[in-house]
């Protein structure tokens, strides 16, 4: 039984429990521990981004990029109802119109594979389309600290899982997500996801990896945050994070992944943080045969076609008022690339639009992804907050260098890749525009032999959400 028929199911049980014990009336809305109901703790908004993307790519002016996008939201968040079981959904609505294409040099065309796309194609399969939404909603339950959501609109960011949100629209999932708070300084989180809806699609797909042309119907996956001191006063002691999670995409790999996070008080306004991150993913069912092969992200597989890899990551970050300096290092083990879920090489017309993706390293960049067989990664990032010049003003500069890329054949060229990025973040804090937002991003990357393309790429967004209630 999938995950959105046994939603439903519970759902109608709950509902008539309730509406028998309780004749449905307006008594039956509130939740009778702490929280209002389910109307006093709806909230509900509309979102607007304004979107401009251009991708200089050094092999020639006729390659270059260029997008600007136009999206409204809607958001709306219902509470609890009464009972043991509170039941409540969630809807997120969107409209996305396509203000400019440069000319020919519209981002991707929507077309599959393209990760830089922003609209899907119209039906002649070559121009992207003028405009494009989507709708989805979930169900959700609630018993005491423990919540679970069913249907689409579902938005992950999880070790093993980052929903994409860097173009106009977002990427969604469709299926289950349970997280628990019940046992004390443990957060459980589990579920199984079904369909993802690329960025620039309105259509449902199956879930993949990069290179592969067939797809998955699940997602499988658990995982625990353990504070072990919970709140303790030991100042060495608090702050500490824990994570296990596990992951499975059926038929083409499984997934452990293991973290710890501490964050050092070191007097008044000054902190060091650590963060250990690492990954150890392993072949699945039919990963390896004939569409279900794994492109280890365009580089060396001791393995061809099939998931094999071990990736660590070490970064460290001392902050001093709104100074914080991250110095860090990411190895790749030389068996394969990392990998990750992304929908953008399957072999499926509804699958346009469905490229795109992050995951869980701090190389996820503007433009590269250091994520390659053998890949030896040192990164820094500055980043200052202006809260006591400029309220709500924060910038950064990054940069990564890749280095020990295996060749994909013996005897070829070695590969490297390194990347400069720029971020400005302001958000007015104040006024009758408090809240809106703006970002600017650069990011300028040169690789050899690595097969993906010198570029600079630039995106400015605007962001504004206003709630209604």
């Amino acid at each position: 039984m999938k995950l959105s028929t046994l939603a439903l199911a519970i759902t109608a049980a709950v509902l008539a429990q309730q509406a028998s014990a309780d004749g449905f009336g307006l008594g039956s809305l509130g939740t009778g521990d702490g929280h209002s109901g389910f109307l006093e703790d709806s909230h509900s908004s509309i979102s607007s981004r304004t979107m401009y993307y251009n991708a200089d790519v050094h092999s020639g002016t006729a390659n270059d990029l260029r997008e600007a996008a136009q999206v409204l939201r809607f958001d709306y968040k219902s509470g609890y109802t009464q009972g043991t079981i509170g039941v409540g959904f969630d809807v997120m609505a969107f409209g996305a119109l396509r203000l400019d294409g440069g000319d020919g040099h519209a981002a991707g065309n929507g077309l599959s594979g393209n990760g830089n796309s922003f609209f899907p194609v119209k039906n002649n399969g070559t121009e992207p389309a003028d405009s494009f939404g989507r709708a989805a909603g979930n169900v959700k339950f609630r018993i005491s600290q423990t919540e679970l959501h069913v249907g689409g609109g579902l938005a992950p960011i999880l070790p093993i899982l980052v929903s994409n949100d860097s173009r106009a629209a977002p990427q969604t999932f469709d299926g289950g997500i349970l997280t628990s708070k019940d046992i004390p300084n443990v957060t459980f989180t589990g579920g199984e996801l079904n369909k993802a809806e690329g960025r620039a699609s309105s259509n449902s797909t199956g879930l993949s990896v990069a290179g592969a042309t067939r797809d998955s119907d699940s997602f499988r996956f658990g995982g625990v945050d353990y504070q072990p001191f919970g709140s303790s006063d030991n100042v060495i002691a608090k702050n500490l994070t824990l994570q296990y999670y596990y992951a499975n995409l059926e038929d083409f790999y499984k997934q452990n992944y293991f973290g710890l996070v501490h964050v050092l008080p070191l007097g008044n306004d000054q902190s060091f943080k650590t963060d250990l991150r690492y990954f150890d993913s392993t072949s699945d069912g039919k990963n390896g045969s004939a569409g279900y092969a794994f492109n280890n992200n365009g580089g060396y597989a001791k393995h061809a076609g099939e998931v094999d890899n071990k990736t660590y990551s070490a970064a460290f970050t001392y902050q001093l008022g709104g100074s914080q300096l991250m110095l860090g290092h990411i190895g790749v083990s030389d068996d394969g690339g990392f990998v990750w879920v992304n929908q953008g090489s399957i072999a499926d017309p509804t699958a346009q639009g469905a490229a795109g993706s992050d995951f869980y390293l701090f190389t996820d960049a503007v433009v590269g992804q250091f994520s390659r067989a053998g890949e030896q990664v040192n990164f820094g990032q500055y980043l200052y907050d202006f809260r006591t010049l400029v309220p709500g003003l924060k910038a950064s500069i990054a940069y990564l260098n890749g280095s020990d890329i295996k060749a994909k054949v013996a005897g070829g060229s070695d590969q490297s890749e390194r990347e400069t990025d720029f971020r400005l973040d302001y958000v007015v804090q104040e006024g009758p525009l408090k809240g809106f937002g703006t970002t600017f991003r650069t990011g300028s990357y040169h690789g050899h032999n690595t097969g993906t393309a010198d570029q600079d790429q630039t995106r400015l967004i605007f962001n504004y959400t206003y709630a209604l209630f």
